[in-house]
């Protein structure tokens, strides 16, 4: 079994885009640089030849990342029960006195400075089925810190 790869209906179609991308544009013009190259004769001291190689190998492993992502994608839907945190949700929690919001995403979309923490990392796994006004104790390298959730969006 695949695991499954949260996504937003957004990123979801910025990796489709990106795989098109690279199917009808990025593969051929590497190809091209490879065919190139190759008319050149010697291969064996041609940098452009390597590199070209190098950049199509990083790019068909790219390609196949990105059709297991989208083969084991499922599409984030906001729950209309803010009652108790899911992906997908804001959560707004105090933690040593400041409040701070996070948002529970997939892997694939995480970002820190917005706030966007993964359902994979110890916190978001922390904060996942809690309720409001529940504390949740989470082991970071500073040590233990709790937060109380005060707001479920």
């Amino acid at each position: 079994m695949q695991n499954i790869q949260y996504l937003t209906e957004a990123s979801l179609k910025n990796l489709k885009i990106e795989l098109a991308t690279i199917r009808d544009k990025t593969i051929p013009d590497i190809a091209r640089r490879i065919d190139e190259a190759k008319q050149q004769g010697d291969l064996s001291e041609n940098a452009e030849y390597h590199q070209a190689r190098e950049d199509m190998s990083w790019t068909q492993g790219r390609v196949k990342d990105l059709e297991q992502l989208l083969q084991n994608a499922e599409i984030i839907h906001k729950s209309a029960n803010n009652d108790v945190v899911t992906i997908g949700c804001t959560v707004t929690v105090i933690v040593n006195g400041k409040t701070k919001d996070y948002t529970i995403v997939g892997p694939q979309e995480i970002d820190p400075v917005k706030g966007f923490i993964s359902n994979e990392s110890p916190l978001g796994q922390a904060f996942l089925r809690h309720e409001v006004k529940d504390k949740v104790e989470v082991i970071t390298p500073a040590g233990k810190q709790v937060y109380e959730i005060i707001a479920i969006k």
